[in-house]
């Protein structure tokens, strides 16, 4: 029996209707024995008016929202808090299951709103930077829990009602966990953010950043096309496997060759690849770094956003000062590049760039390790007042 016809049986478990995508709802309800334009409604009721009750679904027969009772269900996961910073900044802490909470920052600016969303519970991966890879790693979100996030924003923003404004303008997988490690749940998450029965998100405002997982990107251009984040952060391979250990396994000419080639399977021109670039005091931060980057990235269609590194605990990295940060940023306009410096928002309420930690059942030890190393840290430099402890 299918998994479909298992949750359409008498005493199945409900099948959460909130992650599935068009194909899979038609595929959902051809199963109860229904039409397929039902899909449709389901989403438009779910993704554009907020409605998690299949009574108030009025255009569906009163008999088939009996059956959806009994079958199936909408269930977002749960906010267990929300921090509103002085800049506007929102970040809300979800509960997903197990002792596992995650994170997903708002971020207003203007007339935009971004919204950056987590794809995984903690990090499988351990850039030195970021504080989620010092969470651990517990599991993949669910499609459900990452569109979950948009659906919770927006009803939080009264997105949903009549008149409601439209406060969510753009989408970034950029919060906890690698998506491309998420491949098959994220895909299906960021094409219903751009589905016009959902939330008609421009695939343009919608963003995939990764850190570099090679094989999954050559293959993202198959079944999406949502803009592209490269989360670079260094000049060259030696500084780059200090920061990203994955750069070990594939490289940064592999790495932007890929990306290039996915920008080249877009079917609309003048399409450019997002650098991010996290700037580290004396790390990666001094000019003859800008004038390698700008080496490297000579003949790739890209726009470089310059990242001031935010400080968390465990970690002993230093921000950059502003003269670095405007001196490097200079250079690479210099060299005819388009260089941005974002904006540090959600300090206060710990939501900046690198800083989303959640809390995390971590199945890999690393969390436990670092908490030791830190300890030890402390001990041997009782004298002393450590400022940031261990990368």
């Amino acid at each position: 029996m299918s998994e479909l016809d298992s949750a359409a049986s008498v005493g199945a478990q409900k099948t959460n209707l909130l992650g599935l995508s068009q194909e899979k709802l038609e595929a959902f309800f051809t199963a109860l024995g229904e039409k397929r334009f039902r899909a449709a409604q389901i989403m438009k009721w779910i993704h554009q008016l907020g409605v998690s009750d299949f009574a108030e679904m009025t255009n569906i027969s009163k008999a088939l929202r009996e059956k959806l009772g009994d079958v199936a269900e909408v269930k977002a996961p749960e906010v267990v808090q929300q921090l509103d910073s002085v800049d506007g900044t929102r970040k809300f802490l979800i509960k997903v299951g197990g002792g596992n909470v995650i994170e997903t920052v708002y971020i207003p600016e203007g007339d935009r709103g971004t919204l950056c969303v987590s794809s995984q519970v903690g990090c499988s991966l351990d850039c030195s930077f970021c504080a989620t890879g010092k969470q651990g790693f517990n599991r993949d979100l669910r499609s459900d829990e990452i569109i979950g996030q948009v659906w919770l924003a927006a009803k939080s923003f009264g997105q949903f009602a009549p008149d409601g404004p439209r406060k969510i303008t753009n989408v970034v997988m950029m919060g906890m966990g690698e998506p491309l490690l998420n491949f098959d749940n994220v895909v299906d998450a960021m094409n219903l953010m751009m589905h016009d029965n959902c939330y008609g998100i421009s695939k343009r405002r919608v963003t995939l950043s990764t850190s570099g997982v090679v094989p999954a990107l050559d293959k993202l251009s198959e079944v999406t096309d949502v803009s592209l984040a490269i989360s670079l952060h260094a000049p060259n391979d030696e500084i780059r496997d200090e920061l990203v250990p994955l750069n070990r396994k594939y490289p940064i000419a592999r790495l932007l060759e890929s990306a290039q080639n996915y920008i080249s399977a877009m079917p609309d021109a003048h399409r450019k690849i997002t650098i991010e670039y996290t700037l580290i005091d004396q790390l990666n931060d001094r000019p003859e770094h800008a004038e390698q980057l700008a080496a490297l990235l000579q003949d790739v269609p890209v726009k470089i956003n310059l990242i001031p590194f935010n400080p968390f605990s465990l970690s002993n990295y230093k921000r950059v000062s502003n003269n670095a940060l405007r001196r490097f940023q200079q250079i690479l306009i210099d060299r005819g590049f388009t260089a941005t410096i974002r904006t540090t928002r959600g300090e206060d309420i710990d939501a900046a760039c690198g800083q989303l930690a959640g809390q995390v059942k971590d199945r890999t030890r690393r969390s436990e390790r670092y908490k030791i190393d830190a300890a030890a840290f402390v001990k041997s430099n009782s004298d002393e007042i450590p400022v940031r402890l261990i990368n």
